[in-house]
């Protein structure tokens, strides 16, 4: 079967009863349409959100819709490594073991205007984007099922095809700029992590799959709320673009959704939509950006995110 279907849509999703999924991010959005397509197909669904109140309320929403739907809510925010430990330790002691069989890393912020700091001394979208999907995967990594069929998904960003490592200025240091520097960078990190993940694990012989995708411009309260509502410019180019180019968070899911479920996805694989421009469309394999394939670059952020977050990635 071609890696590419062309009218893939959620209801060619496998059913998922039995398997368990953690989903960063879903109480909004893509996170969200992704965990209420995989509840749908009988999933259960650990939704951690940066309050219980917005984890539960994402929670009676699918509910509304789906009555016997499998879901968990908790407390996970990725800007605070104190956080993403909490849920951590959490999730190990309520369901020890290997017992994971998908991890979505989608939570994310965009184009903070200012450089800010979190608790931690990071700069925001760095440690939102980046480091906390990093050390979060490294902590539950242990528990994720060593079989075919487990898969580790992370969510990167179309803006990648412009981006650059600037391993001098990881954290806006030296110049901050919202979007083509400071978001576009986190997002690039995520893909190379992605991708050093899926070279570790082949090596180790994991039958466990790293995936990655990229939801094209989609509409979400990641351009259009918070912190990450951006300058006036990109909320108006988003107005301007938007009837034309872009395409509702249930459309953006589909990336995350083939990257995380479908049979035909492929591990070290990157996927995004298939109409112009990767802006819209149906899931297909897309194009590496060049900054993602130096693995030399992949290793040294490794390294840089371990020394950062005081974790060790052990596969």
């Amino acid at each position: 079967m071609s890696q590419q279907t062309r009218s893939w849509n959620a209801a060619c999703i496998p059913p998922q009863t039995g398997r368990r999924v953690v989903i960063t991010g879903a109480n909004s959005g893509i996170g969200f349409e992704t965990a209420r397509e995989l509840a749908r197909k009988g999933a259960e669904i650990i939704l951690p959100a940066r309050s219980m109140a917005k984890a539960k309320d994402a929670i009676d929403q699918i509910r509304t819709e789906i009555p016997s739907a499998i879901l968990t809510p908790s407390v996970l925010d990725l800007a605070s490594q104190a956080s993403v430990r909490e849920f951590a330790g959490w999730f190990s002691r309520e369901y020890p073991g290997p017992s994971i069989d998908l991890l979505i890393n989608n939570a994310g912020v965009m184009a903070i205007p200012g450089r800010e700091l979190t608790v931690d001394g990071f700069e925001r979208q760095f440690a939102t984007n980046f480091l906390g999907p990093f050390a979060l995967t490294a902590l539950l990594n242990p528990h994720l099922r060593q079989r075919e069929g487990s898969r580790i998904v992370i969510v990167s960003s179309s803006v990648t095809k412009w981006a650059k490592m600037d391993f001098g200025n990881l954290q806006g240091e030296r110049r901050y700029r919202p979007m083509m520097q400071a978001y576009s960078q986190s997002k690039l990190a995520d893909l190379l992590f992605a991708l050093e993940l899926h070279r570790r694990l082949t090596i180790c012989g994991s039958p466990v799959s790293a995936t990655s995708a990229h939801p094209g411009y989609a509409i979400t309260n990641l351009q259009t709320s918070g912190p990450g509502s951006g300058p006036s410019v990109l909320r108006m180019a988003s107005s301007i673009l938007r009837p034309f180019l872009s395409q509702d968070a249930a459309r953006g899911a589909l990336p995350t959704l083939f990257a995380a479920v479908a049979p035909q996805a492929i591990s070290g694989n990157y996927y995004g939509p298939d109409g112009f421009f990767e802006l819209k469309g149906y899931p297909k394999t897309v194009p590496i950006p060049t900054a993602a394939q130096d693995p030399r670059d992949a290793q040294r952020l490794w390294n840089e995110a371990e020394r950062l977050t005081g974790i060790t990635f052990q596969i």
